[in-house]
Protein backbone atom coordinates (compact mmCIF):
# COMPACT_ATOMS: atom_id res chain seq x y z
CA UNK A 1 0.00 0.00 0.00
CA UNK A 2 1.32 3.27 -0.42
CA UNK A 3 2.37 5.46 1.90
CA UNK A 4 -0.53 8.10 1.70
CA UNK A 5 -3.11 5.66 1.78
CA UNK A 6 -4.78 5.64 5.38
CA UNK A 7 -4.91 2.04 6.18
CA UNK A 8 -8.30 0.25 6.35
CA UNK A 9 -9.18 -3.05 8.53
CA UNK A 10 -12.84 -4.66 9.67
CA UNK A 11 -15.01 -7.69 10.67
CA UNK A 12 -16.49 -9.88 8.34
CA UNK A 13 -19.43 -12.08 10.04
CA UNK A 14 -23.16 -12.52 9.26
CA UNK A 15 -24.83 -10.99 11.57
CA UNK A 16 -22.44 -8.10 12.33
CA UNK A 17 -24.48 -5.47 14.08
CA UNK A 18 -24.21 -6.67 17.37
CA UNK A 19 -19.78 -6.90 16.95
CA UNK A 20 -17.70 -4.90 19.74
CA UNK A 21 -14.70 -5.23 17.21
CA UNK A 22 -15.30 -1.90 15.44
CA UNK A 23 -15.89 0.06 19.03
CA UNK A 24 -12.60 -1.81 20.31
CA UNK A 25 -10.28 -0.63 17.34
CA UNK A 26 -11.57 2.68 17.25
CA UNK A 27 -10.78 3.19 20.56
CA UNK A 28 -7.39 2.26 19.95
CA UNK A 29 -6.68 3.54 16.78
CA UNK A 30 -7.77 7.13 18.57
CA UNK A 31 -5.82 6.19 21.74
CA UNK A 32 -2.83 6.05 20.01
CA UNK A 33 -3.18 8.73 17.33
CA UNK A 34 -3.28 6.33 14.19
CA UNK A 35 -4.46 7.00 10.75
CA UNK A 36 -6.64 4.36 10.05
CA UNK A 37 -10.33 3.47 10.55
CA UNK A 38 -12.52 -0.03 11.03
CA UNK A 39 -15.41 -1.47 9.45
CA UNK A 40 -18.11 -3.69 10.35
CA UNK A 41 -19.44 -5.85 7.31
CA UNK A 42 -22.49 -7.92 6.81
CA UNK A 43 -21.24 -10.52 3.83
CA UNK A 44 -22.99 -14.00 2.76
CA UNK A 45 -20.89 -16.85 2.52
CA UNK A 46 -21.88 -16.93 -1.07
CA UNK A 47 -20.58 -13.41 -1.54
CA UNK A 48 -17.12 -14.30 0.72
CA UNK A 49 -14.84 -14.87 -1.58
CA UNK A 50 -15.26 -12.10 -3.94
CA UNK A 51 -14.94 -9.43 -1.02
CA UNK A 52 -11.88 -10.80 0.21
CA UNK A 53 -10.26 -10.27 -3.44
CA UNK A 54 -11.52 -6.89 -3.50
CA UNK A 55 -10.32 -5.46 -0.33
CA UNK A 56 -6.93 -5.32 -0.53
CA UNK A 57 -7.64 -3.13 -3.77
CA UNK A 58 -9.33 -0.92 -1.93
CA UNK A 59 -6.72 -0.01 0.88
CA UNK A 60 -7.78 -2.88 3.31
CA UNK A 61 -4.66 -4.05 5.39
CA UNK A 62 -6.47 -6.96 7.22
CA UNK A 63 -10.04 -8.33 8.49
CA UNK A 64 -11.30 -10.33 11.36
CA UNK A 65 -13.61 -13.19 10.66
CA UNK A 66 -16.39 -13.65 12.81
CA UNK A 67 -19.78 -16.57 12.41
CA UNK A 68 -19.91 -18.21 10.10
CA UNK A 69 -17.11 -18.02 8.23
CA UNK A 70 -13.88 -18.60 10.33
CA UNK A 71 -13.39 -22.26 8.94
CA UNK A 72 -14.36 -21.66 5.30
CA UNK A 73 -12.30 -18.67 5.27
CA UNK A 74 -9.57 -20.69 5.16
CA UNK A 75 -9.90 -21.86 1.20
CA UNK A 76 -9.30 -18.42 0.53
CA UNK A 77 -5.54 -17.96 2.25
CA UNK A 78 -2.55 -18.22 0.59
CA UNK A 79 -0.70 -18.98 3.64
CA UNK A 80 -2.00 -20.39 7.23
CA UNK A 81 -0.32 -20.49 10.67
CA UNK A 82 0.10 -23.52 12.76
CA UNK A 83 -2.43 -22.21 15.04
CA UNK A 84 -5.18 -21.88 12.46
CA UNK A 85 -4.47 -24.61 10.98
CA UNK A 86 -4.24 -26.98 14.53
CA UNK A 87 -7.83 -25.43 15.35
CA UNK A 88 -9.30 -25.52 11.82
CA UNK A 89 -10.49 -22.17 11.97
CA UNK A 90 -9.06 -17.97 11.33
CA UNK A 91 -10.48 -14.97 12.68
CA UNK A 92 -8.04 -12.81 12.06
CA UNK A 93 -6.72 -12.38 8.23
CA UNK A 94 -3.74 -10.16 6.93
CA UNK A 95 -3.46 -8.95 3.48
CA UNK A 96 0.44 -8.90 2.75
CA UNK A 97 2.75 -6.36 0.60
CA UNK A 98 3.38 -9.71 -1.51
CA UNK A 99 -0.27 -9.86 -2.32
CA UNK A 100 -0.46 -13.11 -0.64
CA UNK A 101 -3.77 -13.46 2.08
CA UNK A 102 -2.29 -14.85 5.37
CA UNK A 103 -4.77 -16.92 7.47
CA UNK A 104 -4.14 -16.39 12.04
CA UNK A 105 -6.04 -17.51 14.87
CA UNK A 106 -5.55 -15.83 17.70
CA UNK A 107 -9.08 -16.91 19.87
CA UNK A 108 -6.79 -19.40 22.16
CA UNK A 109 -3.62 -16.18 22.45
CA UNK A 110 -6.90 -14.20 23.92
CA UNK A 111 -8.05 -16.60 25.88
CA UNK A 112 -4.83 -17.40 27.60
CA UNK A 113 -4.11 -13.80 28.31
CA UNK A 114 -7.42 -12.93 29.74
CA UNK A 115 -7.04 -15.53 32.49
CA UNK A 116 -3.12 -14.64 32.92
CA UNK A 117 -4.48 -10.43 33.29
CA UNK A 118 -7.28 -10.96 35.38
CA UNK A 119 -6.47 -14.24 37.62
CA UNK A 120 -2.58 -13.70 38.03
CA UNK A 121 -2.75 -16.73 40.51
CA UNK A 122 -3.67 -19.20 37.97
CA UNK A 123 -1.54 -22.14 37.30
CA UNK A 124 -2.44 -24.13 34.33
CA UNK A 125 -0.86 -27.26 35.18
CA UNK A 126 -2.16 -27.09 38.66
CA UNK A 127 -4.72 -29.75 37.78
CA UNK A 128 -7.35 -30.91 35.51
CA UNK A 129 -9.42 -28.34 33.22
CA UNK A 130 -12.83 -29.25 32.54
CA UNK A 131 -14.30 -27.87 29.13
CA UNK A 132 -17.82 -27.13 28.37
CA UNK A 133 -18.61 -27.57 24.47
CA UNK A 134 -16.91 -28.50 21.72
CA UNK A 135 -17.37 -25.83 18.77
CA UNK A 136 -14.76 -23.80 17.43
CA UNK A 137 -14.23 -21.62 20.40
CA UNK A 138 -13.40 -25.02 22.30
CA UNK A 139 -11.25 -26.00 19.63
CA UNK A 140 -9.11 -22.73 20.07
CA UNK A 141 -9.43 -23.40 24.21
CA UNK A 142 -8.40 -27.00 24.21
CA UNK A 143 -5.03 -26.22 21.61
CA UNK A 144 -4.29 -23.05 24.25
CA UNK A 145 -4.67 -25.47 26.98
CA UNK A 146 -2.42 -28.13 25.77
CA UNK A 147 0.36 -26.01 24.65
CA UNK A 148 0.24 -24.26 28.33
CA UNK A 149 0.79 -27.96 29.71
CA UNK A 150 -2.66 -28.22 31.28
CA UNK A 151 -2.00 -32.26 32.70
CA UNK A 152 -5.51 -33.06 31.41
CA UNK A 153 -8.52 -32.27 29.82
CA UNK A 154 -12.01 -33.42 30.44
CA UNK A 155 -14.40 -32.49 28.00
CA UNK A 156 -18.35 -32.69 27.66
CA UNK A 157 -20.74 -31.61 25.23
CA UNK A 158 -24.36 -32.14 24.51
CA UNK A 159 -23.86 -33.87 21.18
CA UNK A 160 -21.29 -36.75 22.38
CA UNK A 161 -19.74 -37.54 18.78
CA UNK A 162 -18.63 -34.05 18.83
CA UNK A 163 -16.53 -34.47 21.90
CA UNK A 164 -15.23 -37.86 20.78
CA UNK A 165 -14.17 -36.09 17.44
CA UNK A 166 -12.15 -33.71 19.27
CA UNK A 167 -10.52 -36.48 21.54
CA UNK A 168 -9.67 -38.06 18.57
CA UNK A 169 -7.67 -35.10 17.24
CA UNK A 170 -6.15 -33.69 20.45
CA UNK A 171 -5.17 -36.61 21.81
CA UNK A 172 -4.81 -38.43 24.89
CA UNK A 173 -4.93 -36.08 27.37
CA UNK A 174 -8.34 -35.03 26.66
CA UNK A 175 -11.52 -37.33 28.62
CA UNK A 176 -14.31 -37.27 27.24
CA UNK A 177 -17.59 -37.15 29.78
CA UNK A 178 -21.36 -37.69 29.26
CA UNK A 179 -22.80 -34.41 29.29
CA UNK A 180 -25.55 -35.46 31.98
CA UNK A 181 -21.77 -36.06 34.41
CA UNK A 182 -20.89 -32.79 33.27
CA UNK A 183 -21.20 -31.58 37.12
CA UNK A 184 -18.93 -34.26 38.69
CA UNK A 185 -16.17 -33.34 36.41
CA UNK A 186 -15.94 -30.34 37.80
CA UNK A 187 -14.91 -31.74 41.53
CA UNK A 188 -11.23 -32.38 40.16
CA UNK A 189 -10.86 -29.36 37.88
CA UNK A 190 -8.78 -26.62 38.72
CA UNK A 191 -9.65 -25.00 35.88
CA UNK A 192 -13.21 -24.34 34.24
CA UNK A 193 -14.18 -22.95 31.20
CA UNK A 194 -17.78 -22.89 29.65
CA UNK A 195 -17.21 -22.07 25.49
CA UNK A 196 -20.80 -23.05 24.76
CA UNK A 197 -23.78 -20.16 24.35
CA UNK A 198 -25.59 -21.75 26.87
CA UNK A 199 -26.33 -18.58 29.50
CA UNK A 200 -26.40 -16.26 26.99
CA UNK A 201 -28.61 -13.41 26.47
CA UNK A 202 -31.47 -15.16 24.22
CA UNK A 203 -30.08 -18.25 24.88
CA UNK A 204 -30.99 -21.41 27.32
CA UNK A 205 -29.38 -21.60 30.71
CA UNK A 206 -26.67 -24.02 31.23
CA UNK A 207 -28.02 -26.10 33.86
CA UNK A 208 -24.98 -28.12 34.75
CA UNK A 209 -24.66 -28.71 38.32
CA UNK A 210 -22.07 -26.04 40.10
CA UNK A 211 -22.62 -27.37 43.64
CA UNK A 212 -18.80 -29.72 42.77
CA UNK A 213 -17.13 -26.64 42.06
CA UNK A 214 -13.80 -26.45 44.17
CA UNK A 215 -12.65 -22.99 45.98
CA UNK A 216 -9.22 -23.18 44.03
CA UNK A 217 -11.01 -23.08 40.64
CA UNK A 218 -10.37 -20.75 38.11
CA UNK A 219 -14.05 -20.27 36.46
CA UNK A 220 -13.74 -18.26 33.24
CA UNK A 221 -17.01 -18.43 30.66
CA UNK A 222 -16.70 -17.18 27.02
CA UNK A 223 -20.02 -15.84 27.06
CA UNK A 224 -19.99 -12.13 27.86
CA UNK A 225 -23.16 -11.16 27.83
CA UNK A 226 -24.20 -10.90 30.48
CA UNK A 227 -20.61 -10.21 32.06
CA UNK A 228 -21.27 -12.03 34.91
CA UNK A 229 -23.57 -14.91 33.67
CA UNK A 230 -25.01 -17.77 35.97
CA UNK A 231 -21.88 -20.10 35.98
CA UNK A 232 -19.68 -16.94 37.04
CA UNK A 233 -21.91 -15.84 40.13
CA UNK A 234 -22.61 -18.96 41.68
CA UNK A 235 -18.60 -19.90 40.97
CA UNK A 236 -18.32 -16.63 42.63
CA UNK A 237 -20.43 -17.72 45.61
CA UNK A 238 -18.38 -20.43 46.34
CA UNK A 239 -15.18 -18.85 46.30
CA UNK A 240 -13.73 -19.50 43.04
CA UNK A 241 -11.43 -16.85 41.50
CA UNK A 242 -13.78 -15.77 38.19
CA UNK A 243 -12.81 -14.15 34.50
CA UNK A 244 -15.89 -12.56 32.29
CA UNK A 245 -15.40 -13.39 28.49
CA UNK A 246 -14.95 -9.68 27.59
CA UNK A 247 -11.17 -9.78 28.34
CA UNK A 248 -10.82 -13.31 25.40
CA UNK A 249 -12.35 -10.34 23.16
CA UNK A 250 -10.05 -7.78 23.86
CA UNK A 251 -6.98 -9.62 24.18
CA UNK A 252 -7.59 -11.70 20.47
CA UNK A 253 -8.09 -8.20 19.01
CA UNK A 254 -4.25 -7.70 20.16
CA UNK A 255 -2.12 -9.14 17.74
CA UNK A 256 -4.17 -8.20 14.89
CA UNK A 257 -4.30 -4.56 15.99
CA UNK A 258 -0.38 -4.98 15.83
CA UNK A 259 -0.40 -6.31 12.66
CA UNK A 260 -2.23 -4.17 10.77
CA UNK A 261 -1.16 -0.40 12.60
CA UNK A 262 2.07 -1.58 13.65
CA UNK A 263 1.58 -0.34 17.39
CA UNK A 264 1.24 -2.67 20.18
CA UNK A 265 -2.18 -1.54 21.90
CA UNK A 266 -2.64 -2.47 25.79
CA UNK A 267 -5.71 -3.82 27.78
CA UNK A 268 -6.73 -1.80 30.30
CA UNK A 269 -9.45 -0.55 32.09
CA UNK A 270 -10.16 2.18 29.37
CA UNK A 271 -9.93 -0.39 26.54
CA UNK A 272 -12.78 -2.63 28.43
CA UNK A 273 -15.45 0.97 28.89
CA UNK A 274 -14.87 1.38 25.00
CA UNK A 275 -16.14 -2.11 24.07
CA UNK A 276 -18.75 -1.81 26.59
CA UNK A 277 -19.99 1.19 25.27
Amino acid sequence: MSENRIPLAGVIGSPIAHSKSPQLHGHWLKTYGLRGHYIPMDVSTDNLGQVLDALPKMGFVGVNITVPHKEKVMEFADLVTDRATLIGAANTLTFQKDGKLRADNTDGYGFFENLRQNAPNWNVKAGPAAVLGAGGAARAVIASLLDAGVPQILLSNRTRVRAEALQSEFGKRIEVVEWVQAGNMLEEATTVVNTTFLGMLGKPPLRVPLDGLRKDAVVTDLVYAPLKTHLLAEAEKMGCTTVDGLGMLLHQAVPAFERWFGVRPEVDSATRAAALR
